[in-house]
């Protein structure tokens, strides 16, 4: 097991593991004969490892929720929530500057002097895109395009939604959180009474 130690405490730490981010660890949760001792070594933890429904990212999840992990997880859904509809709208504006035909998938790469130069040439979206820049999940205090797009996507790498392979080069490469998150998304929506309960569903998506 001490072999996977690192892989362990990145998924303890609360990391997503995908084959972005971490792509020898992504590899190795792939074989189920480590994906199984590795949750046997987990249970009396009382975690164990979860993937989203494609399996492009992996993460920690509870097996028992306990009435205090309830409440943990409470606290731990309004955060999400308010950070929701900024992450949302990114996406869309993504899509839109881009001219994508989808949203952002995993391995997906943005350059931000084309992100720049494109939203500088359409009113509307400069428009959007400031706004976007100013909510308190981004927190930009810059004027500049340049400077908020820079800060929209480093919060977003501190998140875990963005990789940067290389520090002295401006591009990112979207991380398999992103499907997390809409996995999370599809079921606010599809579920009309958010607290948590006792279904598969919360247990998958929280950690």
């Amino acid at each position: 097991m001490m072999i996977h130690g690192p892989l362990v405490e990145r998924l303890l730490s609360g990391q997503f593991v995908c084959a972005v981010t971490a792509p020898e660890d992504f590899a190795r949760l792939q074989d189920e004969t480590i994906l199984q001792a590795l949750n046997d070594y987990l249970r009396p933890l009382n975690r164990r490892i979860a993937t989203s429904q494609d399996g492009s990212v992996f993460f920690l999840a509870w097996c028992e929720l306990t009435p205090e992990l309830r409440d943990q997880l409470r606290a731990q859904f309004q955060v999400t929530l308010n950070s929701l509809l900024p992450l949302l709208d990114w996406m869309q504006l993504v899509q839109e500057v881009l001219g994508k035909d989808s949203t952002v998938a995993p391995g997906d790469t943005l350059k931000l002097h084309e992100f720049v130069q494109k939203t500088e040439d359409h009113q509307g979206l400069r428009q959007r895109f400031s706004q976007l820049a100013s909510d308190r999940f981004f927190n930009s205090q810059a004027e500049a395009l340049d400077a908020q797009v820079k800060t929209v996507f480093r919060r977003l790498k501190e998140h875990g939604y963005l990789e940067q392979p290389h520090a002295e080069r401006q591009f990112y490469v979207v991380t398999g959180k992103v499907d997390y998150l809409l996995e999370l998304i599809r079921f606010i929506r599809d579920e009309e009474n958010l607290p948590v309960d006792d279904t598969t569903a919360q247990e998958e998506l929280w950690q």
